[in-house]
């Protein structure tokens, strides 16, 4: 199961219509010329959180007890469902809860974040239970946590996944899956629902990618309206841990794309301990994306001490489209043909030929495996595209946050860090 895990169904480098040199230049120069262009062109802040396109009657549905509790007990059903089929189930890779918990948890968030927006918050099981229970919270939690607890869990997963010794293991995943209802629910029970705001892993995740989303609530009347995603991305909450969170994020998946490499498989064969080799791995890789950018946003000069010490949080969500545009090009073809293959078996986990959906006689379409070129192309795509969109937002905070005299340095140095994270991006993801 940890190779099926690791195995991506990516392209590989003679799978792109041109060699891959030429795509990490190319890369470099659409950054270059976006940079330019947006120099020349946008010289004045341009996006606002507070504006909208329209505002929509979803509201009435999406928070309708009816719908909410709806909701909560087919999200309840289903981790039931899923728990039962682990313990009693084929304890190898054909587990269902390998399949939702990797693929339709952590990398179907991606897409159903971007596209509906924080829907953790209302798919949550622990979420669920907890609003059945009659209790209040008993304590604030402290503001100067942040979001510290979800980067802790954002680690346990990426080191479940992609550092311990067998991240197949049916019984580790349940174990992990069993802390985690533990932990989430009993903070519920001291600090109350905030305790999921800043503290659930998936939650934390799903809300940043949905800053992206063209869905969003007024702050003011509640409405779902319709925006901007570029106007929504500069809503990210500025908390202590959202940079090492966007670092974790990207710097993890970066990691998953190293770990293919000869290289990195040759040095982990002679380590010692290949899973202290793996964790170290990870570490290094989220340290080099947060440090980078850390120093690149306080590359500048004309602000405070104070100020400056601000900059790396509230340019932060310049990281958003770069996580995103990473995600897809990463794990493409894993969501998309494992994905299927993981609703197959979630509904008929123990291979009765159960077939309550209509799909028993249904099969995987590989159809994307079956066109590596268009998966490649598309590769490259998604990350030049998360970086220019990077560099836009990137821009336009500059614009509001620094001194005109000063701006230029401080977006050159994150211009250099993000041409940086396009070739690395690209280079490991057709380098393996």
């Amino acid at each position: 199961m940890s190779e099926t895990l690791l195995a991506h169904g990516l392209g590989g480098s003679s799978d792109l219509p041109i060699p891959v040199t030429y795509a990490l230049i190319g890369g470099a120069w659409a950054l270059a010329a976006s940079f330019a262009i947006l120099l020349l062109a946008w010289k004045t802040p341009r996006l606002n959180p507070r504006r909208y396109w329209t505002a929509t009657p979803l509201a009435r549905v999406v928070d309708a007890p009816l719908f909410r509790g709806a909701l909560g007990a087919a999200s309840v059903a289903v981790a039931g469902w899923t728990s039962i089929a682990s313990v009693i189930g084929p304890q190898d890779s054909s587990n269902a809860l390998l399949g939702v918990f990797y693929v339709l948890v952590w990398v179907g968030l991606v897409p159903a974040s971007l596209f509906f927006g924080p829907v953790w918050r209302i798919v949550s099981p622990v979420r669920a239970v907890y609003r059945t229970l009659p209790v209040r919270a008993r304590r604030t939690m402290p503001q100067g946590i942040g979001v510290l607890p979800a980067v802790v869990g954002l680690f346990a997963f990426v080191w479940l996944e992609l550092a311990s010794s067998d991240p197949g293991s049916v019984a580790a995943v349940r174990v992990w899956c069993l802390l985690y209802v533990v932990v989430m629910l009993g903070g519920a029970l001291v600090f109350g629902e905030e305790w999921f705001v800043r503290a659930d892993p998936f939650e934390v995740f799903s809300d940043t990618v949905a800053r992206l989303s063209v869905m969003a609530r007024d702050p003011e009347t509640r409405r779902v309206v319709l925006r901007n995603p570029l106007d929504g991305a500069a809503t990210l909450p500025v908390r202590r841990g959202t940079v090492t969170v966007l670092a974790m994020l990207l710097g993890s998946t970066a990691f998953d794309s190293l770990a293919q490499t000869p290289t990195w498989k040759n040095l982990v064969r002679d380590a010692g301990d290949p899973v202290a080799a793996r964790t170290l791995g990870i570490l290094a890789c989220v340290a080099v994306v947060g440090g980078l950018f850390h120093l690149a946003a306080r590359a500048t000069g004309g602000v405070t001490t104070e100020r400056r010490a601000q900059l790396p949080g509230l340019l932060a969500h310049s990281l958003i489209p770069i996580v995103v545009g990473y995600f897809f090009a990463h794990y493409l073809t894993y969501l998309v043909e494992k994905g299927q293959q993981s609703v197959f078996t979630l509904f008929d986990p123990f291979d009765r030929g159960w077939n309550p959906l209509g799909i028993a006689d249904a099969s995987v379409n590989y159809t994307l495996s079956s066109h590596p070129t268009v998966v490649a192309s598309v590769t490259v795509l998604s990350v030049v595209v998360g970086h220019v969109v990077g560099v836009t937002l990137a821009h336009d905070a500059a614009l509001r946050l620094i001194p005109k005299r000063h701006a230029l340095l401080g977006e050159l140095a994150l211009m250099i860090v993000m041409v940086l994270y396009t070739f690395l991006g690209l280079y490991l993801l057709f380098g393996a």
